[in-house]
Formats: C-alpha cells, structure tokens, sequence
C-alpha cells in the first residue's frame, strides 16, 4: 500500500433546500486501503458515497479520483465498481452474463471476457454458476454475483453501500471474511459504508464516524475503540458507560474531575483545563466488581446491581449510582461470581489509565 491517494474529498457537501444532509467532509482514500464509513441512519455517510459514484451532484466541494476531478464526468465513465444492498441483478440474464455486463459496454473481446467472467467467479467461490439466474441463487450467493460484477472491470476503487445488510448475521460474518480475504489478495481500495459498529471493526484499515453529516473522527478500529475524540463517538463505536462532572485538575495524562460519586480520575482525550464541564467514559469490559478498597491508578463508586445476564462465556451486568446513572459491566464466566444478583450492592473499580475524559457537549 503507497501513500498516494486513490480518492480526494476536499470540502464536500449536500444540501437538500435548506437541510445540509453532508457538511465539509475532507477525506484521502489511499491505494489498497479499507476505509468505512460508519454512523447512524441519515447521518450523511450513503449520500457521500453516492456523491462519489456519481448518483448525486455535490452543493459544493472537489472530488479526485486518481488526481482528476469527478464533477464534469458521468456516473458510467467513472471507472468506479459499486456494490448495493439490494444487489441490482439483471434477473433475466444468468449470472454470467450478469458479470460480463461492464465489460460488454467496454467492448472487451470475447475470449478475454470469458477469461475474466471465468476468474472472477471462481475469486467469489461460484466457479460454477454461470448458467444460472439470479432467482435460482441464496441472497448470500446474489450478493457474491454483484460484488464479481463489480471487481471483473478492475476498478481503482470499489464502493460498497450496506451490501450485507439483507443477509442473516452468520451469513453476514461470513461474507464479512470473505470481502476482507479478498481486499488483501486483490489490493483492491475500497469504501464501505455500515452502521453495525461491529462490522467496521472487523473489516477496516481505517474508520470515518459520521454524525450530523459531518466525520466526527477518522482513524484506525483500535485507535477509535481506545481513544474517542467525543461522547458520541465512545457511545456509538462499542459500548461505553458515562459520568458526568467538572475538571478540577488537568495534566497531558491524566485529569481528575468532581463527580455526584466523589473523585474520578481518566485519560484526557483533548485538551481540557479546570473547571470545564466534563464526561468519564469507560468500557464494560475494564468495570471490575471490587470486594476490597481500590487505590492508586483505580477508580471505584458504589453502585446497585438492576440486570444480570448470562452470556454463555460471559455475564453481562448493569448496575445504577445513586443519581440514576447506569454502569454497564461485562465479567468474564471464569470471575463472575454465580450468587450475583439484581438488587445486590457492590463496588465498581476500573483502572484511570482505562477510562476517558471527554468534554460534556
């Protein structure tokens, strides 16, 4: 993988009338990188896409594919491979011919069209099905038809938008495997737009978490899971629980904010200074049950076990403070005591170094 970019965003947007559905979204898309885009329904990340695919018209910005601008040129001369939810096969034709499609409006020779229709299938692990029709296929097996129809032209870059969201979730973990098996065998760049978080962090080199229509963060699946940039970002991507408080003080490692439950300490996750308003965020997994005083680097609040739920290889529980908010913890079996209890009173305790402070905004 080189750092020259396959695809530039220089400032796109989208405006619907007096609705701004995408706002000032700055992205490098680099060769034979993975990049998801991630958010909640209507958060711009589909409309982005289909702004560089060429389904809808930019309100404003520049887009490069390869170094050359995007706006004057069509959808079918783009040279871009698109992947939907809905897969979009012709159902009149057999999957052959459904995969030989682009390459017939680029007059590829016919020897050569069945070399590549041939390869292609057999890449997707439907060496064969040429003969037959759409109808005659699992969706799971309609969806590896629409991704060879989009990898048989070679594309520079691949668009993906939601094209597992139909399947069941075993199937859908499967394909997830595959398209990421051949991501790395291809080098091929791709652009994948989600909103199951946990499919981000499966498949992507690098994750842009769209809010409001705008990215919100962009970085690596660890660097965004460890260290969110906001609430929403510690809320959306996994599962976080949260405190609300004042800074009281501020170093580059470490700040200490007032909370309803006494003093929490936390990694800083920009700059904050005393006296801002101010959130904890921490993980389930990092929320420990504590039968003996925390010290040192750990936090602990007393809290109420509401739930307990068994999860097969772990237990999953939420207890309440005293002021209402909610803990989530997650045990696994081996150090989850069998007599936990909903109504039980216990001591909660993560470690500073394991929980984030983030401005409450």
């Amino acid at each position: 993988m080189t750092d020259a970019p396959v695809l530039t965003l220089r400032g796109i947007g989208k405006d619907y009338g007096r609705t701004v559905a995408v706002d000032a979204v700055d992205l490098e898309l680099r060769r034979g990188e993975f990049v998801s885009f991630l958010g909640p329904s209507g958060s711009g990340k589909t409309t982005t896409l289909m702004m560089i695919a060429g389904l809808q018209t930019p309100s404003r910005g520049e887009m490069l594919l390869q170094g050359r601008d995007l706006g004057p040129v069509p959808p079918y001369r783009r040279n871009i491979g698109v992947v939907f939810q809905n897969y979009a096969l012709f159902p009149h034709l057999s999957v052959a011919a459904n995969v030989a499609f682009p390459l017939q409006m680029r007059r590829v020779g016919r020897t050569e069209m069945a070399r590549r229709v041939g390869e292609t299938l057999a890449l997707v692990g439907l060496p064969d099905h040429g003969a037959r029709l759409p109808a005659q296929l699992s969706g799971g097996q309609q969806q590896r038809v629409a991704l060879a129809r989009a990898l048989v032209y070679q594309p520079p870059l691949l668009l993906m938008d939601e094209p597992l969201g139909a399947l069941d979730k075993k199937l859908r973990e499967q394909l997830q495997l595959e398209i990421s098996r051949l991501h790395r065998e291809l080098g091929i760049t791709v652009l994948y737009v989600t909103h199951d978080q946990e499919e981000a962090l499966v498949m992507s080199d690098r994750i842009a978490v769209f809010n409001d229509g705008r990215i919100e963060q962009i970085g690596r699946p660890q660097e965004l899971y460890e260290h969110p940039a906001s609430r929403f970002v510690a809320g959306f991507v996994g599962e976080s629980s949260f405190i609300v408080g004042r800074v009281t003080s501020a170093a580059a490692n470490r700040v200490a904010i007032e909370t309803a439950h006494g003093m929490l300490c936390g990694h800083p996750a920009t700059s904050l200074a005393p006296g801002d308003a101010a959130v904890l965020a921490v993980r389930p997994e990092r929320v420990g049950i504590s039968e003996e005083a925390a010290g040192g680097d750990r936090n602990v609040v007393h809290a109420r076990l509401v739930e307990v739920i068994y999860l097969g290889q772990s237990r999953k529980f939420m207890a309440a403070l005293p002021n209402g908010e909610i803990i989530t913890g997650l045990l696994p079996i081996a150090l989850a005591a069998d007599d936990l209890a909903p109504g039980q009173t216990v001591d909660l305790t993560w470690r500073a170094s394991e929980c984030t402070i983030l401005p409450d905004h």
